[in-house]
């Protein structure tokens, strides 16, 4: 187990100087750091809830009635007057964006290439995506596309951060399977599911889906031969501006790229280029941890997504490449003093609201059976990687999100997660094995919002104990104990997660 707040001198020492000026240095004196150890130590009484445990989001949590809204509500602690443009990001973030040109610039611009007419298409209701069923079109789950650099130029800008990755040159950085009238869609995505069971000790057998991913119906010519694909689920927004607002020292606490300690665990932390800020920072979103800030991934998931330029990724064509000349010259909606897509103001509404979407309140806390449950996620050392707590800054982006008690359930770092969940895609410093550890809040959840059990990155386990069951790698001797349990126990610990 990491310590919650210290780290060696060598190890403290070599993360500063890898982050250099990306670093920030940390606003608490000795005495608050001191309560904030205390109370972010993990628990040791296992015989009822700890103080705060119904709060995950501290005063930001969401205390409302449990239905398919759960994810959209505003952070409990926000004023009235700030709620309005809580709730105008909310008709940004639902708005259907349409083709240049329109009678209507304010939603100007789709495509030419998109996967989604809008951030509520893949975030539905704010929750989590899910794999297409049989020939569905895929909505709110895309591949990611790259190659390994080819020339010095592509080698620096990895090795300076600029890049995460080195764009596929024909079909870019994200494969779009939808795209604007007169200009062709990159093509589909075509995934196959092959059965792996796996025996408890109890003898059940739980068989997994292990899938298969290819780029098909390619309209734009053949791929490189060195092209990677990645599948990407759409996650849960709840949360985000929270997990943006916990200390970059905090997260570095529990960083062991070398695993000095000798547990066995070495998360380490995703270092990648902002382009919201114009600097390497630590990487906190995606699954990758590829993106540092709740404006970079907005940003970037604009461009992506639905091809929306906005005053961080300019592009009129958004993921169009060189090679698709048709796209790049397609109408675009460019507009106004800001000549983007999503003007400032409204793109900083989005970002508004983005940070805003409240963790709900945890249920039973105080039931037996979750409390069992929780004793056997200790155990099980499951919380080396999904970490309970932390304490935000006091000088957060928003004042709602401001030295809060939170409990999200991760360490915002990678960790290898074995050869089953590989993806062999390198992003920033992520190998193709690497993960960044999945917030578990919220969790619970996810079928009364989504309408659906769908976890990991691709949506390839149907239920909780599926998920678990991928784990490999660093969390390979956390999953076998899971592998060992009596039904008794796996119940419970099934109950404490869908608590969360």
């Amino acid at each position: 187990m990491k310590p919650a707040l210290t780290i060696s001198l060598v190890l403290s020492t070599t993360l500063l100087a890898a982050f250099g000026s990306a670093m920030t240095a940390s606003a608490r004196d000795d005495d608050e750091a001191a309560r904030v150890a205390a109370v972010t130590q993990p628990a040791t009484d296992f015989s009822k809830a700890e103080p705060y445990e119904t709060n995950p989001a501290g005063a930001a949590t969401a205390h409302k009635l449990v239905n398919t809204s759960s994810f959209s509500h505003p952070s409990a602690n926000m004023s009235f007057e700030r709620q309005l443009d809580f709730r105008i990001g909310d008709g940004i973030f639902r708005k259907l964006w349409v083709s240049a040109p329109s009678s209507t610039e304010s939603s100007n611009g789709l495509g030419p290439l998109f996967n989604a007419r809008s951030c509520q298409s893949c975030h539905l209701k704010d929750g989590r995506g899910s794999p297409p069923a049989g020939d569905e079109a895929a909505v709110s789950m895309f591949l990611r596309l790259s190659i390994p650099p080819q020339t010095d130029a592509d080698r620096i800008a990895l090795a300076t951060h600029r890049k995460s990755v080195i764009p596929e040159p024909t079909y870019g950085g994200q494969f779009q399977n939808f795209s604007i009238q007169g200009v062709l869609a990159e093509g589909r995505m075509d995934i196959a599911y092959e059965e792996v069971p796996v025996t408890l000790a109890d003898g059940e057998v739980v068989r997994l889906r292990k899938p298969t991913y290819r780029a098909v119906d390619l309209n734009y010519g053949p791929m490189h031969p060195q092209a990677m694909l990645s599948p990407r689920v759409a996650p849960p927004m709840i949360g985000v501006g929270l997990l943006e607002a916990i200390d970059e020292h905090d997260v570095l606490a529990w960083a062991d790229p070398h695993d000095m300690d000798g547990d066995g665990i070495s998360g380490r932390p995703n270092r990648v280029w902002s382009d919201a800020q114009g600097k390497v920072m630590l990487g906190r979103f995606g699954w990758k941890a590829g993106k540092p800030s709740v404006a970079d991934q907005s940003a970037h998931a604009f461009a992506g997504d639905i091809g929306i330029s906005s005053p961080v990724v300019r592009a009129a064509w958004g993921d169009c490449t060189e090679a698709q000349d048709a796209c790049r010259k397609a109408p675009h909606g460019n507009y106004g003093e800001d000549d983007v897509e999503i003007t400032r103001d409204m793109f900083d509404l989005v970002v508004f609201y983005s940070r805003n979407l409240a963790v709900p309140a945890r249920r039973d806390v105080d039931d037996p059976q979750v409390l069992r449950g929780k004793r056997v996620f200790y155990d099980a050392g499951c919380i080396a990687c999904h970490r309970p707590k932390f304490v935000t800054r006091r000088d957060s982006a928003e004042p709602e999100q401001s030295f809060q008690l939170i409990w999200p359930y991760s360490d915002l770092l990678l960790h290898d997660m074995g050869e089953g969940l590989a993806d062999q895609r390198p992003e920033g410093e992520a190998s193709g094995r690497e993960w960044r550890t999945a917030p578990l809040w919220g969790i619970g959840l996810t079928e009364t919002v989504s309408g659906h059990t769908y976890f990991l990155h691709d949506g390839r386990a149907r239920n909780l104990l599926e998920a678990i069951l991928w784990h490999g790698g660093e969390a390979a001797a956390a999953k076998q104990r899971v592998v060992n349990l009596s039904k008794g126990e796996r119940d419970a610990l099934l109950a404490f997660l869908r608590s969360l």
